[in-house]
């Protein structure tokens, strides 16, 4: 097994907040993950704090015995919170307040100028910088030309089941090969649609969220994360 699982907790925090107070806890659930296998945990602090809290991040930092990947905008609020509180990575993403969920990849290319500086920020805090972006090799190239370690590609497309889509991100993993980009890839994955994802070349990691939290209610989340884990490795053996 060479493909790590990340596991987002946000919609943990979402059930919590759909009431008050500070039961379901997101970090116990960080911590139940990490116990059950998951190689990092992922948060996203929106600007709006819809789910996820400043807090939450705080202690998650502290007790996580996996790294955190700090999902965020590219804005100056939150690049100033990364760097004073420094996951082992920050995943860049686009947000809009009026959406349910981050609903597309970055504009690496149109932005550039915008996500420059707070890609250097970050990298110089010593924090890794994954930028989540559509399956475009222009998009991948940008990345790469801004400094960031990481591309994380955007795989809601390819989950609605769009055509083509699988061709578009198998050309955007070359493109990530040919830049020296550590490739991961993210979004509307589940045990049924995650193999081909799992196939694609050189895929170092999968960040998975909303499924997983979805199906804990029904099963568990250790055994979630343990059926997600043979999705991944069926679909990643299948290639070899």
């Amino acid at each position: 097994m060479t493909i790590r699982l990340g596991v987002n907790i946000d919609h943990v925090a979402t059930v919590r907040n759909a009431r008050g107070g500070d039961h379901p806890d997101p970090v116990e659930a960080a911590l139940l993950a990490a116990r059950s296998g998951a190689d990092g945990i992922t948060a996203h602090l929106r600007e709006d704090r819809r789910h996820i809290r400043d807090a939450d991040m705080e202690r998650l930092r502290a007790v996580l015995p996996v790294p955190l990947n700090f999902e965020m905008a590219a804005t100056d609020e939150m690049v100033d919170i990364a760097c004073a509180l420094r996951p082992h990575a920050c995943c860049l993403v686009p947000e809009r307040r009026a959406e349910v969920t981050t609903e597309g990849g970055l504009d690496v290319v149109g932005q550039a100028a915008h996500l420059g500086p707070r890609i250097e920020k970050l990298a110089r805090a010593g924090i890794r910088v994954s930028l989540f972006i559509d399956p475009d090799p222009a998009q991948v190239a940008q990345s790469a030309a801004l400094g960031a370690a990481v591309v994380e590609l955007h795989t809601g497309a390819y989950a609605h089941g769009v055509a083509g889509q699988i061709e578009r991100l198998h050309k955007a993993a070359d493109m990530a090969a040919q830049c020296e980009l550590e490739l991961h890839a993210g979004h509307g994955l589940t045990y049924d649609n995650v193999g081909a994802v799992a196939q694609l070349p050189g895929l170092a990691e999968l960040n998975i969220g909303h499924f997983l939290i979805g199906e804990a209610i029904f099963s568990g989340l250790p055994t979630a994360i343990a059926r997600m884990r043979t999705a991944i490795v069926v679909g990643f053996t299948s290639a070899e």
